[in-house]
């Protein structure tokens, strides 16, 4: 983990200060000499969880990483049963603050109650479920203004699936997204809430807003959301519709035998990946036997390496028909962990100096190397990259001939790979 920090820190530190001082001069303020709302290091520790209801064949995994931000802010919530209802009912969701955690928190605590209560005992499928998830979010938001502190900014963003038997219900409000693989494809995937989206766009003018800097007010990013009661003070309109609603968009997926699985991710992971190579690279580690929960670590790491600078927070929920273990797939990630550990000592061997590991990771990403991640690709072996690496430079700081003694006991190693962490 360490060293993966270390490889974070020179691949991205420079981008992170490059990307801050163009807001800073977009905002007409003075860069500072660091960016203010980052961190010196990332903070990639993660703690991964899952669970699955073995009778009708539903897994799922979570995990959740603060990354090159100051706070974390995400939050999430994954209840594998509903009370009250038959069995094969569940709900998942993650929500993205801004301005603090308090509305993202309140959301993953209290926003599964409000959905039951909306849908009652015996829910009508599809419309009458729709509806109550609406009225839930609703009901959700009405009950956060009441404790809210008067005047204090900030609010959350929202992706939640409910799953019953027969369908897939995904309600989001603002830029959290799902993305649906069926059949090897994404079948389906939610649209931010953006202020220049016609409809919102309509809304806000309605309501008397502005849009400027594509920002609602120059300010807010998202145009839907829980919380943020500064913009939800238009007189003589529904909360639906205020400059910010917290009314979700509700799709309904009838359910098929081909669903694979279901990606729930904060805009952090989104950031860095598009939905089609997210779910490439989530099908590729599902063929390894990685359980849901660690290949959601790993798909955060991935996103980490690959320039991510927000929290993350990702929620994989595999159905039936997810890709099973396959002895090829697995041979050839065998294969591959071997070959990147004999490179890596490749390169450290060969130069004149012990090169640093951003240097060593830059010369792999200009080689052609086969069958790396679809998606991906080099970042999702970062892990593996950087502890080969340790492995021949300790942190002591151990010179390049004392390593090359016993080079060959640690080359062509994977302890940290997909493959150490079969379910």
């Amino acid at each position: 983990m360490a060293a993966l920090v270390r490889l974070l820190e020179r691949l991205l530190w420079p981008a992170c200060k490059k990307e801050e001082a163009k807001e800073e001069e977009k905002e007409g303020r003075r860069a500072p000499d660091r960016p203010r709302f980052l961190l010196d290091a990332p903070r990639c520790t993660q703690r991964p969880h899952g669970g699955a209801a073995a009778s009708w064949d539903l897994r799922f995994g979570a995990s959740a990483a603060q990354g090159w931000r100051a706070h974390m802010e995400d939050a999430h919530c994954a209840w594998l049963a509903l009370p009250g209802l038959p069995t094969g009912w569940a709900f998942f969701a993650v929500l993205d603050g801004h301005g603090g955690a308090r509305a993202a928190l309140f959301g993953a605590r209290h926003l599964p109650g409000h959905v039951l209560e909306a849908l009652g005992p015996a829910p009508g499928e599809p419309e009458g479920v729709c509806q109550a998830l609406r009225r839930a979010f609703l009901s959700a938001d009405t009950r956060l203004r009441s404790l809210w502190p008067r005047g204090e900014p900030g609010g959350s963003t929202a992706v939640a699936l409910l799953v019953s038997p027969r369908f897939l219900y995904l309600a989001h409000c603002g830029d959290s997204r799902a993305v649906l693989s069926r059949a090897g494809a994404v079948a389906f995937s939610t649209e931010d809430h953006r202020p220049l989206r016609p409809r919102e766009r309509e809304r806000i003018h309605d309501a008397g807003g502005t849009i400027c800097r594509r920002r609602l007010e120059g300010s807010l990013a998202v145009s839907r959301a829980l919380g943020d009661f500064a913009y939800k003070e238009a007189p003589g309109r529904p909360p639906e519709l205020q400059l910010v609603s917290a009314e979700p968009e509700v799709t309904a997926l009838a359910r098929r035998a081909e669903d694979e699985f279901m990606l729930l991710a904060s805009d952090g992971v989104w950031d860095a990946m598009s939905g089609a190579a997210l779910a490439g690279l989530v099908a590729s580690r599902l063929c390894l036997g990685l359980a849901p929960e660690l290949l959601c670590a790993q798909l955060l790491d991935t996103c980490l390496c690959k320039g991510s600078l927000d929290n993350m927070t990702c929620i994989l929920v595999c159905f039936p028909g997810a890709p099973r273990p396959c002895e090829e797939a697995i041979r050839k990630e065998l294969a591959l962990d071997a070959a990147l550990g004999r490179r890596v000592a490749e390169l450290c061997f060969s130069a004149q100096e012990p090169p640093t590991l951003n240097k060593v990771f830059k010369t792999l990403a200009s080689e052609d190397i086969p069958d790396l991640p679809p998606g991906g690709g080099l970042y999702c072996k970062a892990t593996v990259i950087a502890e080969a690496y340790s492995q021949l430079f300790q942190a002591s700081g151990e010179h390049l001939e004392k390593v090359r003694n016993g080079a060959g006991k640690a080359t062509g190693t994977h302890s940290s790979s997909a493959l150490d962490f079969q379910a």
